[in-house]
């Protein structure tokens, strides 16, 4: 699993690859830390866990909707999301036409306090990837600096 920082005009990109699906979720949110810090501290006794679920009707919208949880407990709790984790299923319907997608995420929340951080106004559509290749999945995602 492994994640790539690109220019990219005025904001930044975040490339990423991992064998599996939840990996590059979790590479993608990892990515999204490097873009807001240089420098991650250590785990310490004040540090947050943080669990959420999110929800969306395709793959491409769970992943937006899932770095926006990012920003989100960025913004509301005032850590930086580290050590990021992700699990994604398909969510079946009952009558078996369509379904949608899951992420349970989980991260380490950084107090703001402890780190000198850019903001990331926002995740974006724009040039929005996520594809399953031959070696497993790749992501690239453009977040507005």
């Amino acid at each position: 699993m492994t994640f790539h920082l690109r220019d990219h005009t005025a904001d930044v990109a975040v490339e990423a690859d991992a064998a599996t699906l939840s990996g590059v979720f979790a590479a993608v949110g990892d990515g999204l830390t490097a873009a807001m810090c240089d420098d991650v501290p250590a785990p310490a006794d004040d540090d947050e866990t943080v669990s959420f679920t999110v929800e969306a009707e395709s793959r491409e919208a769970l992943l937006f909707d899932y770095l926006d949880q990012l920003i989100y407990e960025r913004d509301v709790r005032e850590v930086l999301p580290v050590d990021n984790e992700a699990t994604v299923s398909s969510v079946p319907t009952s009558d078996g036409d369509g379904g949608s997608w899951r992420v349970e995420g989980r991260t380490r929340g950084v107090a703001l306090s402890r780190v000198d951080a850019r903001e990331i106004k926002a995740v974006t559509y724009s040039e929005m990837r996520l594809e399953e290749g031959a070696d497993g999945w790749e992501a690239y995602v453009v977040f507005d600096v």
